[in-house]
């Protein structure tokens, strides 16, 4: 008796074949359609902008703040691509840049390694605390929080115990800062504050033994006029010995930064000699001892040398006129320095 299950059979595996061919035809349609899409350059207004992508979220969140950021990725075809790519874990908050004509492929792999849109912030040794300021409220890129504060309440809002100073000279580290767009300029100031309380404790678990100070703030306040006393780097553990040495022996101080600083703005560009004999706190010629407070950002250079003075009995010194001092140990051989470098005699 002849079976007439065969045909049955191979009208279903007809039937399921094309089936199958229909399927795989829709997949590799929707993979083109899906490459198409993943490598077409996008249209962005502005033609370059900024978007921040926040730390902790979700790959659909990301997806939706580029697209209110105006990079227009289609949010669900952009999920899909990350997670064909498995790179759903690797997605980095921060502030990216995108320019007109990036593909949607290009955005994923931009967030995926990080590569996100920093700024930066320099800071230089020897600057007041006041023209740092006035450059963070210059820097563009910086949300800025601080301005119309006083110098106590940008302490306060950093949670400085400096506050009651009512200055922040000499307490933030000069350095390079990188950070986002937009980051508050609160950010930079709170940084520069905590690496300069790291540089200081550094330096003064360091210091050498019998130092004329009695506290980590007097050793920056030294820094400080170190910094602005050199003219050549090699020079700072000498100048910090004679100003140590003045110190121990109850000799002013008698440098003119500080009297520079006191002058404020009055100060013109020349140091007179009535200025030398006008009393302020910084008055180092009328005043003994170390001024109230820094009078400028020193650097980790000077901070070591400041507590790492020279083995010196120097008590003088004047420059050279090149950048470079020379040291003295009297008075008299200071004044012929004096007369062959400064009088030209």
């Amino acid at each position: 008796m002849q079976s007439t299950h065969v045909p049955f059979r191979m009208s279903l595996l007809k039937k399921c074949f094309v089936a199958g061919s229909i399927v795989v035809v829709l997949a590799a349609a929707a993979l083109a359609g899906g490459y198409h899409w993943a490598t077409s350059p996008l249209d962005l207004s502005p033609a370059q902008l900024d978007v921040t992508v926040k730390p902790h979220s979700s790959l659909r969140s990301v997806a939706l703040q580029l697209n209110r950021g105006g990079v227009p990725v289609e949010p669900e075809l952009f999920i899909i691509m990350t997670r064909l790519l498995g790179l759903q874990t690797d997605l980095k908050s921060g502030n990216y840049e995108f320019k007109t004509g990036v593909t949607p492929y290009e955005v994923l792999q931009k967030i995926a390694r990080g590569d996100v849109n920093e700024y930066v912030a320099t800071i230089i040794e020897g600057w007041t605390f006041k023209r740092m300021r006035a450059e963070l409220d210059a820097n563009p890129a910086l949300k800025h929080d601080t301005l119309g504060m006083s110098d106590a309440d940008l302490l306060t809002a950093i949670g400085a115990p400096e506050a009651s100073l009512g200055t922040g000279e000499g307490l933030f580290f000069p350095d390079t800062y990188l950070f986002d767009k937009n980051a508050s300029d609160l950010e930079i100031y709170r940084r520069a504050y905590r690496l300069m309380r790291v540089r200081l404790d550094e330096a003064w678990l360091a210091r050498a033994p019998n130092l004329p100070y009695k506290t980590p703030y007097d050793a920056l306040t030294m820094a400080s006029i170190i910094e602005k006393e050199t003219g050549k780097a090699s020079d700072r553990p000498m100048v910090a010995a004679v100003f140590a040495n003045r110190l121990r022996t109850g000799m002013p101080l008698q440098t003119d930064p500080s009297v520079i600083y006191g002058m404020g703005e009055s100060y013109t560009g020349h140091i007179r000699k009535k200025d030398l004999q006008t009393d302020t706190p910084y008055n180092t010629y009328t005043r003994m001892g170390l001024p109230p407070t820094p009078i400028a950002l020193p650097g980790v250079a000077s901070l070591q040398a400041a507590l790492n003075p020279a083995q010196s009995t120097a008590l003088y010194f004047v420059s050279r006129g090149d950048g470079s001092s020379i040291f003295s140990d009297t008075l008299g051989d200071h004044n012929k320095a004096v007369d062959k470098y400064i009088r030209g005699q």
